[in-house]
């Protein structure tokens, strides 16, 4: 079978791991934590970077900072993973769902406003396929009605909005390297931190609710107890990992946007279906490559041709509004875009190593479904 997704490999992973090893610190924030972070926080001009042991964790972080509070009401795309809302529904909030876009599965940003009131706290983005959301727009109606912005940036580092990283605009932002996205750990993630508010009080989460990091920067005599937290940073073996993926961080987005832009240049005018546009004030960092079919059946009947053919082809999210979990909680409107992005999307294998004759032989498959 051709794979939906293959974790590429620099080479220099388990040699980093071995230093990491021999460096008598593997327990987490070495000089590996330290050099991812650094990496963030001056590449993509972000105040404080933290590393953690998942995106998952990053957004849980988001929440305690955020200090969520039951009752509070969190603005957020139904079109999304699972964990976005989780984060939030640990601390007792109130998710209020919003639809997408009609031609991108992005939260839309003119639909955010009515569901404002005196409960919101907060509103969540997510950066569908590493595509910016409108961030202008969303972020004068955080300022207008005093609310936070986090972004959910899992699949979109190296991407940009009007010239600004992805992840650098919100209050605060997270990123995933869990092994499906570009840059990858095997499970990992990071909080960025843009707020200066929160930048302190951030590290002591990070740290299990203790200023341990101060005291190993000699700036406390003795940690201690300070606030609530967790166990969030991965350990030094993590780290050293993802250090060797974003040392070559411009090779492998050039080679994904090349694979991205070979199907796009393949399947673009087809009325039968649609594919990717970027805005014009977005960048592509080639996360994924999907198509939007017309109907929840032919989405299936595509998968299960391609899977005949040996080519693994997958759908995407059921909009959390739907799901077993919420479905009898859900008190909106009908979310007809993100409904029809639950039908619609089949992606397409995307990764690294993806062969160019191998890449041409699923494009041949595709048109030949739809001639």
């Amino acid at each position: 079978m051709i794979p939906f997704n293959k974790p590429y490999l620099t080479g220099k992973e388990t040699d980093y791991i071995e230093q990491a090893v021999h460096s008598g610190k593997i327990s987490g924030n070495g000089i590996f934590t330290q050099k991812c972070q650094n990496f963030f926080e001056k590449k993509y001009d972000i105040k404080k970077a933290l590393l953690t042991t998942s995106c998952t964790d990053a957004l849980e972080m988001c929440a305690l900072l955020l200090d969520i509070k039951d009752g509070d009401e969190i603005i957020m795309p139904s079109y999304t993973f699972v964990s976005t809302a989780n984060a939030f529904i640990l601390r007792n909030a109130k998710i209020i769902f919003c639809d997408s876009k009609i031609d991108h599965p992005n939260i839309d940003e003119k639909k955010i406003e009515k569901l404002i009131n005196h409960k919101t706290k907060a509103i969540v983005v997510v950066h569908y396929s590493g595509v910016a959301c409108e961030m202008d727009s969303i972020m004068d109606i955080a300022k207008k009605h005093n609310l936070f912005v986090v972004e959910d940036a899992a699949q979109a580092i190296d991407s940009y909005y009007k010239g600004n990283s992805l992840g650098s605009i919100g209050h605060l932002a997270t990123f995933s390297f869990h092994e499906t996205k570009n840059i990858i750990s095997g499970e990992g993630g990071l909080l960025a931190i843009n707020d200066s508010r929160f930048v302190e009080r951030a590290e002591i989460i990070w740290e299990k609710g203790t200023n341990r990091a101060a005291f190993w920067r000699g700036e406390v005599d003795k940690y201690n107890w300070i606030d609530v937290g967790s166990s969030f940073l991965p350990s030094e073996i993590v780290a050293a990992f993802l250090w060797a993926q974003l040392e070559n961080l411009d090779k492998i987005q050039a080679k994904r946007k090349g694979i991205w832009n070979t199907y796009f240049d393949a399947l673009k005018g087809n009325p039968l279906y649609t594919i990717p546009q970027i805005p014009n004030y977005a960048t592509n960092n080639a996360h994924m490559f999907y198509l939007v079919c017309k109907s929840i059946k032919q989405r299936n009947d595509l998968i299960f041709e391609l899977k005949e053919e040996g080519i693994t082809a997958v759908s995407h999210y059921i909009s959390l509004h739907e799901s077993p979990f919420f479905k009898d909680k859900y008190e909106g409107e009908k979310l007809i875009n993100c409904d029809n992005y639950s039908d619609c999307i089949i992606r397409l294998p995307m990764y690294f190593e993806l062969n160019r004759q191998i890449q041409l032989n699923i494009i041949d498959r595709v048109l030949n479904f739809y001639s």
